[in-house]
């Protein structure tokens, strides 16, 4: 018997084998493989959409528009929040089910699903508190009004790596805001997907306001449907490449974009910082999620003066690390999400590695089944190296050495991506002073976690556009209309 055949509930992957959802209708079909990033074995396959079905989750979208528009707020609000509930409720469930599908520790998972259902809250609070506005003009000519509608149809594009998260992040404030949405979660975990669908009909959601479907041929459906004129809002998460591309697609519609995309944060310790503290901080920024998050620290630029210390702590943490399955217990790094994404680890790995950085624990890919790397720490790393400039995606802590404030800003702002960066320093003006001129969309200062769905979530430069989370994001789903008034 394998691991998964002993779950029921949310938590059995045959449960959402159904596939498609569209309408408020489940339909079964296949196509699409899901497997356990532990084993390699299949844990299900869901079905794989034509472009016609992408259609029907238009038409279903649209066919449920006006009735969720006109759905008071106070209804919406009560709906969010017995989704909310109904994740909390079944947590354990979905925290397995994304470590079958996903890879992830256990750990790991029940924090994203305690993430991903706050979501469902704050946004439960922020549908009955849309702003608008009253002033008037300085001629005194007449009086403005701003109302903020609902923007219409979203398509929400989400990742593997927070299957749960990424999709609450979108599908919150979207439906708090009057819209209804078309949800492609990636086709290695579509699973999650599926099990919250299920749990957002027992909340109350009207058929049609939330579809979901997965696909293998993500450019074509998505395509299809931006090219729809019903369609007026697309909310991707994902790398910058695909972003780029998705942008064109978009403004030939003239589709209003939100893109969350790649990062390449950098971690900065001064002389001065609390060596421990700089270390828990360093461990929850790299491996929370095995290093497979946006947010995670993938450079680490350490002050000449506590540059051996902070690289011998970190060793040694990194080193103690568990590795296994996700679902054992006892497991602190689970394994990559695919064997590809062990091949890209290596080659920068490797890359280093011949160009003169040091492994000083790690620096291998394992043998054994399923797609591991170990925790990795590597030091004397060459600022020019790839390493440096990709998005690592993995538990690996290439550590460069910095002499002057100067040096670290200039080290930080070597790269295309401004997604996040992290302080530590016990001085919190040089650190805010510091921070103010690292070109990134969010800062954590003596924190590891920076995440939270009360603060505005997104980046600068090449991470992307606009903000999810807190009380900017509803209004990314939302179109100001202004009312020239006389009475």
């Amino acid at each position: 018997m394998t691991f998964h055949a002993k779950f029921s509930g949310y938590a059995d992957p045959a449960l959402h084998a159904a596939g498609l959802y569209i309408g408020g209708k489940w339909q079964s079909g296949s196509g699409i493989t899901v497997l356990d990033p532990s084993t390699g074995n299949l844990l299900a396959e869901v079905a794989d959409p034509s472009i016609e079905d992408a259609q029907r989750a238009v038409d279903a979208a649209d066919a449920a528009a006006a009735g969720w528009r006109a759905t008071p707020a106070r209804q919406r609000s009560e709906i969010l929040r017995r989704w909310y509930q109904l994740m909390t409720q079944h947590a354990e469930e979905l925290a397995t089910l994304i470590v079958l599908e996903n890879g992830k520790a256990l750990a790991d998972a029940r924090g994203e699903v305690a993430y991903a259902a706050e979501f469902f809250r704050w946004y439960a609070e922020e549908a009955t508190r849309i702003p608008g506005e009253f002033r008037h003009t300085p001629s005194g000519s007449h009086n403005i009004l701003v109302d903020h509608e609902p923007i219409g149809i979203a398509v929400l594009i989400t990742p593997w790596n927070f299957p749960a998260a990424m999709a609450t992040r979108k599908i919150g404030p979207a439906l708090a805001a009057g819209c209804t949405v078309i949800l492609k979660p990636a086709s290695e975990t579509p699973l999650t997907a599926y099990a919250m669908a299920r749990l957002g009909e027992e909340a109350g959601v009207p058929p049609g306001v939330v579809n979901v479907l997965t696909t293998s041929n993500p450019g074509g459906i998505t395509n299809a449907m931006l090219a729809d004129p019903r369609v007026r809002k697309l909310s991707f998460t994902g790398s910058t490449g695909v972003g780029r591309v998705l942008l064109a697609e978009a403004a030939k519609s003239v589709v209003s974009c939100s893109m969350e995309l790649g990062g390449n944060a950098p971690f900065i310790v001064f002389d001065d910082a609390d060596l421990e503290a700089a270390l828990d901080g360093a461990m929850i920024a790299k491996m929370r999620n095995a290093g497979e998050a946006c947010t995670a620290a993938n450079r680490f630029y350490v002050q000449a003066g506590i540059h051996d210390a902070f690289v011998a702590g970190l060793t040694a943490r990194m080193k103690s690390l568990k590795l296994g399955p996700g679902y054992d217990p006892e497991t602190q790094c689970g394994p990559m999400i695919t064997q590809n994404a062990v091949r890209k680890i290596d080659r920068l790995v490797s890359e280093a590695l011949a160009a003169g950085a040091r492994a000083t624990t790690g620096g291998k890919p394992l043998t054994e089944n399923g797609y591991f790397y170990p925790p990795t720490v590597l030091e004397n790393v060459p600022v020019n190296a790839s390493i440096a400039r990709e998005e690592i995606f993995g538990p690996v802590a290439p550590v460069y050495k910095f002499e002057s404030d100067d040096e670290a800003i200039r080290l930080a702002n070597n790269t295309e991506y401004g997604l996040a960066a992290y302080i530590y320093s016990r001085d919190l003006k040089r650190a805010m002073k510091v921070g103010k001129r690292i070109e990134t969309g969010m800062l954590g200062i003596n924190r590891g976690l920076m995440s939270d769905p009360a603060a505005p979530f997104g980046g600068v430069k090449q991470s992307g556009l606009g903000r999810e989370g807190g009380v900017t994001g509803i209004l990314e789903f939302m179109e100001p209309k202004y009312f020239a008034v006389d009475y």
